[in-house]
């Protein structure tokens, strides 16, 4: 699969925030403040996840189609990957 650039500008927005909470912990910041920076990143993972499990799906789904192949098996893993992912 190849992932296009909106996806890897996701995770490279998570990494600055990444590195963010490590210098807000290095500066001794109020914990509610390094949770709230969690939170979002924890955020910005699910979006990124499902947007890859998304952009995955439709391909495979397309590439059932022109087999002639039966695509609810396709749907059921996604979904189950999401699940596992939280």
């Amino acid at each position: 699969m190849v992932y296009d650039e909106s996806v890897i500008r996701r995770l490279k927005r998570m990494e600055g925030q990444i590195r963010g909470v490590m210098r807000m912990m290095e500066e001794g910041k109020d914990c509610k403040e390094v949770v709230a920076q969690l939170s979002a990143v924890r955020s910005a993972a699910d979006k990124a996840m499902a947007y890859i499990v998304a952009q995955n799906l439709e391909q495979c789904i397309t590439e059932e189609k022109e087999r002639g192949g039966d695509t609810g098996k396709l749907v059921k893993e996604a979904v189950e990957l999401l699940v596992k992912s939280r």
